[in-house]
This record gives structure tokens, C-alpha cells and sequence, in this order.
């Protein structure tokens, strides 16, 4: 069967889904389609429609019409929706379905995805995807772990993606990914909390200098400026992330108090919905984080 002939469907049209459809571009949109939750909410509903048609595709009002016309799926929901999905999807899914789970996940989620999906005839793939997919798009470096990893890469790599197998169960890779987001995410929060604290104490100055000094390479003020843009975007994704992380800690038996208190973090700012851009957080630094520890103080624990 012919690459061009597959039907590719994308569960979840956020951030992920659209930067890699529009990334293929018009060669593909015609096999493609998509549905996602939002579309049953009067609020969201029109966000979705919206995209869908910028990125000239189909859209489905049910899971069910999905999947079940599907050759290749791609789930690219929030962390905490994505075992859900899986677990509704393999209801429908047609046997020899390939099911790529893009999702950040514990390895144990991907398990029991995995579960789900290849007991009722599909083949599951653990993907991480290892960068911003925004600029990265289509060709953003994936990992892919689990049995049908080696069957997957050539309909990956012809899409095309780039892709890369790390031999190992489903959930090895996810494995990588989640414990690469301690240290991501938990430097995107630890910077974050050192600037606002450096506005705040008026020592901004003073406290850029000393890390130039004590560390070269790590200029806080241009990492604070593009992580406070990337968490008040996806903050709320970006816990759900780390709730994630927490539960892997957990099945090895760690503390993940770090993790823990980064999920609180980029939940926090995630739930204050701005929008600022680079560029706006750029021109006026310290406005801009006077204002934004001002509005973190009024959100409760």
C-alpha cells in the first residue's frame, strides 16, 4: 500500500497536531483528518472548525468515525486525556491500525495504552516527540520504542518525520522524554522564580551579572523571557506533563518533590491565560514581571 493512500487521522488538533500537518502541507491534506473534544464544547467548538479549515482538512464529530476509517492514528491529546483515549479508541480501531501515541506520558501509561490497542488487533507505538514541535513541524526528532517500532519507522520516515528507534518495551522511550522534563521543565520554573524574585527585591541587574560571571553560558533574562512565553501558552499542558513525570518517580520509587512543585508552577501560570509574545515580555522585562507576580499572588494554593 502506497504512503499516499493511507487515511492519517490526528485525535487532538492543538499546537502538536497542526504544526505537523501544516508542516506536509497540501501534498497530504487530503488523506488527513482529525477530531477532537473541543468540538462538542460551544466556546471551543469554533477554534477547532477554524483550524481545521486553515489547514485544509476533515473534520469528524465522533471518536468512533475516526478511528474506525483509519489506516494511521495519531494521538496528540493532553497527558491526562491520553490513556482515556486510547482505552475508547481500541473499540473502533481496525486491525493493523498502526497507533502512535505522541502523548507525554509515564511509560506506564503508554503500557497500558499499549494494552488496550494491540489486544483489540491494533499496533501501538510509544513516540516522544524530543523539541519544540512549533518550529520544528513535520521533521520535529521523534523516538519510537515497542515491538512495532521497526514496521513503523519506514511509514514514518516516508511521511516524511525523523524518527529514531530506541530499542526497548513501550514505554522506553517515553522513558527518555520524561526524565529529559525534570531537568527542561524544572530549569524553565527555577528561572522563572529567580527573575520575578530578582524584579521584586529590585536586584535584576545585580543578579544577571553574578550568573554571567558564575555561569557563562546561561543568560537569565533571555532564558526567563522565552520559558514565561512558553509556560503562559501551554502552562496548563505542561503540568499535566509533570503530573506525568511525578507518577513515573513514583513507580521507581523516587521522591519527585521537584517535579511536584514544577507542575504546581506551570499550572499557576498557565491558569492566568496571557499572551504576552517574546517580543512584548522583551520590551519591558520588569513591568511585565511586576505584573505577573502581582497576578500569581491572587490565584489560591
Amino acid at each position: 500500500m502506497s504512503i499516499d493512500s493511507y487515511t492519517i487521522s490526528f485525535i487532538g488538533l492543538g499546537e502538536a497536531a497542526s504544526s505537523i500537518i501544516s508542516g506536509w502541507g497540501n501534498p497530504r491534506n487530503n488523506q488527513i483528518k482529525a477530531y477532537d473534544i473541543k468540538l462538542h464544547s460551544v466556546e471551543t467548538r469554533e477554534e477547532i472548525v477554524s483550524r481545521a479549515k486553515e489547514l485544509n482538512i476533515r473534520l469528524k464529530l465522533s471518536l468512533q468515525e475516526l478511528v474506525s476509517g483509519s489506516d494511521l492514528i495519531f494521538s496528540t491529546v493532553t497527558a491526562d486525556q491520553a490513556l482515556k483515549v486510547a482505552r475508547e479508541s481500541c473499540h473502533f480501531i481496525k486491525d493493523g491500525t498502526y497507533f502512535f501515541d505522541l502523548n507525554s506520558c509515564a511509560p506506564s501509561s503508554k503500557q497500558k495504552s499499549h494494552e488496550s490497542i494491540e489486544t483489540n488487533g491494533g499496533r501501538y507505538v510509544d513516540v516522544a516527540i524530543m523539541a519544540p514541535v512549533s518550529t520544528e513541524k513535520h521533521l520535529v526528532p521523534l523516538i519510537i520504542s515497542g515491538g512495532k517500532a521497526s514496521q513503523a519507522l519506514a511509514i514514518l520516515e516516508k511521511l516524511p518525520m525523523d524518527v529514531k528507534i530506541i530499542e526497548g518495551p513501550v514505554g522506553r522511550a517515553s522513558s527518555i522524554k520524561m526524565v529529559r522534563s525534570i531537568m527542561v521543565k524544572g530549569l524553565e520554573a527555577l528561572t522563572a522564580e529567580c527573575a520575578l524574585a530578582a524584579v521584586e527585591a529590585n536586584v535584576l541587574e545585580e543578579v544577571s551579572a553574578s550568573l554571567s560571571e558564575s555561569h557563562p553560558y546561561f543568560d537569565i533574562l533571555k532564558h526567563a523571557i522565552y520559558n514565561f512565553e512558553r509556560s503562559l501558552s501551554h502552562g496548563k499542558r505542561r503540568a499535566e506533563e509533570l503530573k506525568e513525570v511525578s507518577k513515573m518517580l513514583e513507580d521507581l520509587k523516587l521522591a519527585n518533590h521537584i517535579s511536584k512543585a514544577t507542575a504546581s508552577w506551570q499550572n499557576k501560570l498557565g491558569l492566568l491565560e496571557k499572551t504576552n509574545s517574546m517580543s512584548e515580555i522583551k520590551e519591558n522585562f520588569v513591568s511585565f514581571a511586576k505584573q505577573l507576580s502581582a497576578e500569581l499572588r491572587d490565584i489560591k494554593e
